[in-house]
């Protein structure tokens, strides 16, 4: 039979690091959503652009899409839809599988993604970048990169 062992409460200096990563997380990601408002977008919206833009004759298969922006199937299938009637991609069928989709950026959708990189990286270098001397953010990357290549092999399990 198992015994049930006493939690590892955080201690106090843990909970002080954990609570500032949340803090930081939430209040970055409003403030970098309240500056892409003005060009119609969302931060979810701005990811799929950037995944789309980087990827080959920018387009991406549905169900790719979703795992890299940790979306539902369905619920990327919703946004892909204002998407496109905002007119930034469109859907296209997969000729090697007729059940297949892909997401495709549009010109209009590259233009926009042209037209609001330059803001969304001057927020971002503006207050999280430049807000870290060059070595925090070298420590803050060898910190956190383990955290994500765990969570990365998390993905897909139960």
């Amino acid at each position: 039979m198992e015994t049930e062992t006493a939690t590892p409460w955080l201690t106090d200096a843990e909970q002080c690091a954990w609570r500032t990563y949340l803090d930081v997380n939430r209040l970055l990601t409003y403030q970098l959503e309240k500056e892409l408002q003005p060009f119609g977008l969302t931060m979810n919206d701005y990811e799929i652009l950037v995944n789309l833009s980087e990827s080959p004759e920018r387009r991406m298969r549905m169900s790719d899409l979703a795992a890299a922006t940790l979306q539902s199937k369905s619920r990327l299938s919703h946004q892909i839809t204002r998407m496109e009637n905002a007119g930034l991609v469109r859907r296209e069928n997969c000729e090697s599988d007729r059940r297949g989709l892909f997401a495709v950026l549009t010109d209009q959708g590259m233009d926009t993604m042209r037209k609001v990189a330059p803001h969304h990286v001057e927020s971002v270098r503006r207050h999280f970048i430049d807000q870290l001397s060059p070595e925090a953010l070298t420590s803050l990357h060898k910190a956190l990169q383990p955290i994500a290549e765990d969570l990365r092999g998390l993905r897909g399990k139960p």
